[in-house]
C-alpha cells in the first residue's frame, strides 16, 4: 500500500511530453525542480505510461495548481488509483519474471552451472583457496550487478571500494550463493526475483519482477576479533 501511494505522489509530478512547457534549466532551483521529477519520473517506469496518459496526469496536476475546477469528480475515481497501479506493477513483474526465467535457462546451459532447489543458478569462476562461508558470518566482498539486459544497477567494483556485510542480511540469493565460493575466490549468481526484490523491486534502478545478474569476488570472511 505504501508503494502504491508513493508512486501515487510520483505520478503527480510527471509532466506532459507532448505539452509541457520548455523551460531552460537556467537556475539551481530550477535544475533542482528537474531532479525530483527525473528521478521521480525512473520510480515509475514500471507503469509502462504511454505519452496519453502522461498528458492526462499533467492536465490534472496544472489544473489543481492553478485553482481550476476539475474535468472529473477526483472522489469518484480517487478509489481506483490502487486498483489500476497495483495491476500495471503487477503486470510489468509478469513480463520481467518471463524474461528473466530465459536468461536463466540459457545460463544454466552453460558448462560449470549449478542450479539449486531454490532456483539459484551459480558458476564458480575462481575456485579460491580458503574457507566456504557460513551464513552467520560476516564477509568482506567487491561485487558487479546488473539486469539481465547488462544495465548496471549496482557495483563495488565501479566504485572502487568493498564492502562488508553480514551474510544473514542481505537478499536470499545473496546468502545462499555466497556460500558456494572459497575465501579469495569468484562467482557469478544468476538470481530470481522471490530471491531477490520480488515483485517490488527496487526502484528506481531494479524493476518489479526482476532477475538479477552478480559477479561475486570473496575478499575475506572477517573474523569476530577483526569486526570488534
Amino acid at each position: 500500500m505504501k508503494k502504491v501511494l508513493f508512486l501515487v505522489c510520483a505520478l503527480l509530478m510527471v509532466t506532459s511530453c507532448n505539452k509541457e512547457k520548455k523551460v531552460s534549466l537556467s537556475n539551481d532551483d530550477l535544475k533542482t525542480f528537474y531532479t525530483v521529477g527525473h528521478t521521480m519520473g525512473q520510480r515509475m517506469k514500471n507503469l509502462s505510461l504511454s505519452d496519453e496518459e502522461v498528458a492526462a496526469v499533467n492536465m490534472g496536476l496544472r489544473d489543481a495548481a492553478k485553482g481550476k475546477e476539475p474535468q472529473v469528480n477526483p472522489d469518484e475515481f480517487r478509489t481506483k488509483i490502487q486498483t489500476l497501479f497495483k495491476g500495471r506493477m503487477e503486470k510489468a513483474a509478469e513480463t520481467e519474471k518471463d524474461s528473466g526465467k530465459k536468461y536463466l535457462e540459457d545460463f544454466s546451459k552453460e558448462e560449470g552451472v549449478t542450479l539449486t532447489e531454490s532456483g539459484l543458478a551459480f558458476k564458480i569462476l575462481s575456485e579460491g583457496k580458503g574457507k566456504n562461508p557460513t551464513a552467520e558470518q560476516t564477509v568482506k566482498v567487491h561485487y558487479h550487478g546488473t539486469l539481465t539486459d547488462g544495465t548496471v544497477f549496482d557495483s563495488s567494483k565501479e566504485r572502487g571500494k568493498p564492502v562488508t556485510f553480514p551474510l544473514n542480511r542481505v537478499i536470499k540469493g545473496w546468502t545462499e550463493g555466497v556460500q558456494k565460493v572459497k575465501e579469495g575466490g569468484k562467482v557469478k549468481l544468476v538470481i530470481p526475483a522471490d530471491l531477490a526484490y520480488g515483485d517490488a523491486g527496487a526502484p528506481p534502478k531494479i524493476p518489479g519482477g526482476a532477475t538479477l545478474v552478480f559477479e561475486v569476488e570473496l575478499l575475506e570472511i572477517v573474523k569476530e576479533e577483526k569486526k570488534k
